[in-house]
């Protein structure tokens, strides 16, 4: 399985974590991806080298803002976040069990692998940004790497489907947000899907956007480069408490009782919210928010990570409700963005569209 694998992968990320699954006889029967030799490695590999070289470094670099609210926040929650990450999403599910039989379906950003092995007849491998989380899928058998959702590494056309399960809100540049389209469609072959879901603005719940903390700026450029920090307004807003949310859904769950009791805004993002005077007026055109994870005492004294967090200030003790409170950064989707997105990528097309669970959701067919 370990052979198959690397035939898929065309260079070596900072880390990897493979682990065998029972799947290898089906992609070995059925792939329509033929096995590489070495030539035709070295060349994938070399192919792969040169578009990256091409790419733009603002898209490459990883913005601050994602680095700090999205990669820490994920590291440090990584254990209790895949202890609520379980259900099925009944849309994804459907579009895993349409494939054929033997299919080899790539889940970027999967997370704890909930949707790894979903579907026994076809072959899963994932890639996420947080190595605790991979560590996770790890352990679970499935085949896994830490990667980049903006620089995939793995070779052009091996796949029949690719999914993107609530990931593409958490990057923060349209720029960004494109090259990761892009990759799904890259690996796929001709005639394979995307599926794609994000977090909508429209959400179900319409009380829910004023319980997250707004964020004045759409971080661009000035995010790639530490040396060049934005000019942002100094806020006033409070940090509502709200309950976890549901990944796949962008629906509310309410996980605890004791998480009803409101708490104060987290000190590092202070200078990064919007003012209450701001939010009325920017709310219909609002995409940009944080929004908190709160991090039981008893899991956060798991690893050394949230005490750190809460010595420099990136997280925040609420001891009335016992938990540390982290911030993740979301760009919310609007309707037809994620259209407007595909609409300059000539070498795919959006074969369905919907709205579910307060989600925005495409699939895409590679032409």
């Amino acid at each position: 399985m370990l052979q198959i694998f690397s035939r898929i992968a065309t260079r070596i990320p900072q880390r990897v974590i493979c682990a065998s699954n029972s799947y290898s006889s089906n992609y070995r029967s059925t792939s329509t991806s033929s096995p590489m030799n070495s030539n035709e490695m070295l060349g994938a590999q070399e192919t792969v080298s040169t578009e990256g070289n091409n790419s733009c470094s603002s898209v490459q670099s990883t913005p601050d803002i994602e680095k700090k609210y999205v990669h820490r926040v994920y590291d440090a929650i990584a254990p209790h976040f895949s202890s609520t990450r379980f259900a099925k999403w009944p849309k994804v599910a459907g579009f895993l069990n349409s494939l054929r039989p033997g299919s080899v379906i790539l889940d970027a950003g999967c997370g704890n692998g909930k949707y790894l092995g979903f579907n026994p007849d076809c072959l899963f491998i994932g890639c996420d940004i947080s190595p605790p989380l991979i560590d996770i899928c790890a352990g679970r058998g499935h085949e896994v790497l830490v990667a980049d959702a903006v620089n995939l590494p793995y070779r052009d056309n091996f796949g029949d489907a690719a999914i993107s399960i609530a990931v593409l809100h958490h990057l923060s540049t349209d720029a960004r947000r494109r090259k990761a389209i892009e990759e799904l469609i890259r690996v796929v072959r001709k005639g394979g899907l995307v599926l794609i879901t994000v977090w909508a603005v429209e959400q179900e719940d319409k009380s829910l956007l004023n319980k997250w903390t707004p964020l004045c700026e759409k971080y661009n450029e000035e995010w790639v480069d530490p040396s060049s920090p934005p000019v942002r307004n100094q806020s006033n807003t409070v940090l509502e408490s709200i309950s976890e949310t549901d990944e796949d859904t962008g629906a509310v769950k309410q996980r605890n009782d004791d998480l009803k009791i409101s708490n104060d805004g987290l000190d590092d993002n202070a200078d990064v919210t919007c003012s209450n005077s701001n939010i009325d007026e920017h709310h219909k055109t609002q995409q940009e928010y944080f929004v908190p994870w709160h991090l039981p005492f008893h899991r956060a004294e798991i690893g050394g990570a949230s005490a750190a967090a809460l010595e420099n200030g990136f997280a925040k003790r609420d001891d009335k409700k016992g938990t540390v409170v982290y911030n993740r950064y979301y760009h919310v989707f609007v309707e037809g963005e994620l259209q407007r997105l595909v609409a300059g990528i000539n070498n795919a097309v959006v074969v369905d569209q919907f709205y579910d669970k307060s989600n925005w959701c495409i699939v895409l067919e590679k032409l």
